[in-house]
């Protein structure tokens, strides 16, 4: 029986540079989605998945984000003297149980899988699941699981190593690490091979890794060697293939939506649509849009 996945690790310790100058002074993942933070939503993700235990890998400048997942007195104490209380319930709502949460700094830039490798002691000997900050995922029609609750159900059920993918255009496969396409298992797929960002016209398939994985801790030992792979990093997908040699991947393809909130477009396509899905503000936020569309 497959050990259950408890540990997610969030590897926040980027500079952002994409977002400068709002990113000078705030970390890229604590610019907001509505009205919380874009890790708060992936935060969320996890424990809607099951995850007990969160691991931030964070760099410098990046103090906000312990403060965000903390109890903030001052602020709660004023809540609920001025008879906030739906604030302070949403404050108290989002916050991890006690001792739920770790904090270790990647002291270097030196890519995706040392970050990762940085977790390896608060992780310990179990397989973890690993969310990529910058992509927000939503459930396919506002309706099920977003998409780790999906990779985690693949892996309670077929075990080995996951990696959540999704279609991306064939013109547009070479900015990506794509996957090979194996046999079809209905609710996942083998994975028979792994590239990164393959030249123009030569990808396998055109499903890109979108950002969310189980992976077993035997990945630690791999990514512990430091070989340097696509950017002079270390990279994530070169410690997966060669995890591959000796262990099954699979793949799940989402069924809702992803936002790469890593890039402005994507940032700000999913604050429109988290706004049209907010009951609260979904019916004036849509008369302004059409404002602005019909202005331009």
């Amino acid at each position: 029986m497959s050990k259950r996945i408890r540990k997610a690790v969030f590897p926040v310790a980027g500079l952002g540079t994409r977002f400068l100058p709002a990113t000078k002074s705030i970390p890229k993942e604590m610019l907001t989605i509505v009205d919380r933070p874009v890790l708060q939503h992936v935060v969320e993700e996890a424990r809607e998945a099951g995850i007990e235990h969160f691991v931030f890998v964070t760099g410098r400048n990046k103090a906000v984000i312990e403060d965000h997942f903390d109890i903030a007195y001052e602020l709660e104490e004023t809540l609920q003297r001025r008879g906030k209380i739906k604030e302070f319930e949403a404050l108290a709502a989002q916050l991890p149980a006690a001792g739920a949460t770790s904090f270790t700094r990647q002291q270097a830039p030196l890519g995706l899988g040392h970050a990762i490798w940085c977790a390896r002691e608060i992780v310990g000997d179990e397989p973890f699941a690993v969310l990529l900050p910058d992509m927000v995922t939503a459930p396919a029609n506002g309706q099920g699981g977003r998409c780790l609750a999906q990779c985690v159900a693949a892996y309670e059920k077929h075990g080995g190593n996951i990696i959540a993918v999704e279609e991306t255009p064939w013109e547009e496969a070479h900015q990506y690490g794509i996957v090979s396409v194996g046999k079809d298992f209905g609710d996942a797929f083998e994975i028979t091979g792994m590239i990164e960002k393959p030249p123009k016209g030569t990808a396998p398939s055109n499903l890109m890794i979108s950002g969310r994985y189980v992976l077993s801790p035997e990945i630690f030992a791999i990514l512990e060697k430091g070989e340097k792979g696509a950017g002079g990093e270390i990279q994530l997908t070169d410690g997966m293939k060669i995890l591959a040699q000796t262990q099954a991947f699979n793949g799940v393809r989402f069924e809702g939506k992803t936002y790469d909130c890593g890039s402005k477009l994507g940032f700000l396509a999913a604050n429109v649509a988290f706004a049209l899905a907010n009951p609260e503000i979904a019916g004036p936020f849509k008369a302004e849009l059409k404002k602005v569309l019909g202005a331009v």
